[in-house]
């Protein structure tokens, strides 16, 4: 098939892989009428040492210059080493601060479903080099849970309320985020690696988030053996639950076109 009617053709990747973050993140959950809630910090932590189940998968569908691109992610975790770093007692936004010496054991657990759909077009192209901008929707969704364990209980303002030494509260927010950026593939030489890219920014009415990768891969006949260093962040305005998350690590995978 000549190169011009192969371009007509749509072409598809699928690429299941491996990501092995470190979660760094700070949660601080919404206190109750009349009491007060913790904001709790996890990591840096491991993902293998609480890890429960994972779900990664990326797949392309290509026409020409033209692409849609989608990646699920999702991870749970259990028992995650955590520390509780402040309390709101609802009283004017006060909070009671306190020495993290007071922590006698307290974790967090958390679920996160995230998936990104995007298109793409090639805008430059120098033989195998290409150069692409993107634009789409990504979607994350979160559940926490801060169990906490103090050696003592925490008095609120005037005394008139008190933490309890120990509790457990839970947590859920779903953001949607608009996402713009640009991915691309560089050939090294005329050998069978690559280095593929890809940095994305996103908005939205609850949340900002910024995405990046950078990898060096392999060509085969079937497709390509993939190994990178992906980072994505999440923030929320002060008074929400995602005050920061963050996951950052390598991340292993085949892609296998058809």
């Amino acid at each position: 098939m000549s190169g011009a009617a192969q371009a007509e053709e749509w072409q598809y990747a699928v690429q299941p892989y491996l990501w092995l973050p470190t979660i760094n993140s700070t949660f601080r959950f919404s206190p109750p009428a009349g009491g007060g809630a913790p904001e709790s910090e996890v990591g840096p932590n491991d993902w293998l040492s609480n890890l429960q189940m994972l779900v990664m998968l990326n797949g392309e569908a290509r026409k020409g210059d033209w692409s849609i691109i989608s990646d699920v992610v999702y991870l749970s975790f259990a028992g995650e080493k955590s520390q509780v770093k402040s309390i709101d007692f609802n009283a004017d936004g006060a909070r009671n601060r306190y020495s993290s010496s007071l922590d006698a054991g307290s974790n967090t657990t958390f679920k996160g479903l995230e998936w990104t759909l995007a298109g793409s077009k090639v805008v430059a192209r120098n033989r195998a080099d290409t150069f692409e901008v993107l634009g789409g929707v990504r979607y994350f969704g979160l559940k926490a849970t801060a169990d906490w364990a103090l050696n003592a209980s925490v008095s609120g303002p005037a005394g008139t309320t008190s933490f309890p030494a120990n509790g457990s509260i839970s947590e859920r927010v779903d953001l949607w985020n608009a996402i713009f950026g640009v991915r691309g593939d560089v050939q090294l030489g005329a050998s069978n690696w690559h280095v593929p890219y890809y940095l994305d920014f996103g908005v939205g009415p609850d949340a900002q988030s910024w995405q990046a990768m950078l990898g060096l891969g392999y060509r085969f006949k079937w497709g390509s053996a993939n190994f990178a260093y992906r980072h994505i962040a999440y923030d929320q305005p002060s008074d929400k639950l995602v005050q920061n998350l963050s996951f950052s690590g390598p991340a292993f995978g085949a892609s296998f076109k058809f």
